[in-house]
């Protein structure tokens, strides 16, 4: 695998705490946790994955004003594959007249993983529909051995390749472009437009119930 090295690992408590989460609890857009480099903590306390469940009043895409002055990095990000499947560039695909959608996301991350399937679902839904877009994971994970295992367990038509930002400047440099926390809320989306453009930035995970806004962006 192409890869930098290895930093250090998240801490084992906080990926307890987010893989011991019920897997009968209904995970809505607006949970996410915080990621904050070799460690997880809570965005009120600390050393813990801590998923709030926030009611969404607004549309996803609300304004222009969410993506306003986030830009796509120009910085390499390191990848990571899992056994067989083809080595990634580090780079963001060229827009080619095509929507770019960029999930940030971790192998310690409950709802991260939960929206996995309905983003695939979805990319095939678009498509189908007329609409291709490049769907592009990005992991955040500082543990390497962790985010190996996640890849290998999953399926052919799950995440088997992911560009990959452990604690560094890279990272770094990817969040200050996208005007992203230091220490994300996860997972988060970023759309980009044919023109690469920023034209949506979420925070959270969607719902199902978020795809027609999704499929009427993309149509423009």
């Amino acid at each position: 695998m192409g890869r930098l090295p290895p930093v250090i690992p998240l801490a084992l408590l906080a990926a307890a705490a987010c893989e011991t989460r019920s897997s009968s609890t209904t995970v809505a857009r607006s949970d996410r946790v915080i990621a904050t480099g070799p460690s997880v903590v809570s965005s009120a306390t600390s050393a813990t994955v801590h998923a709030a469940a926030v009611p969404r009043s607004h549309k996803l895409c609300e304004s222009d004003g969410d993506a306003k002055g986030r830009l796509l990095p120009r910085t390499a990000a390191s990848h990571a594959e899992a056994p067989g499947e083809p080595q990634l560039d580090g780079e963001l695909p060229k827009a080619d007249g095509e929507w770019v959608w960029i999930n940030f996301w971790a192998a310690w991350c409950g709802p991260c993983k939960e929206e996995i399937p309905r983003l695939v679902g979805w990319r095939a839904r678009l498509a189908k529909a007329g609409v291709p877009i490049h769907l592009v994971f990005v992991s955040l994970d500082d543990d390497e051995r962790q985010l190996d295992r996640f890849l290998e367990a999953q399926p052919p038509e799950g995440v088997r390749t992911t560009l990959w930002l452990p604690e560094g400047s890279a990272r770094a440099s990817w969040l200050k472009s996208l005007r992203m926390k230091s220490g994300p809320e996860l997972p988060e989306q970023v759309l980009v437009d044919p023109t690469r453009r920023v034209r949506c930035f979420i925070e959270g995970a969607v719902e199902d119930g978020d795809y027609p806004e999704i499929a009427s962006l993309t149509a423009q």
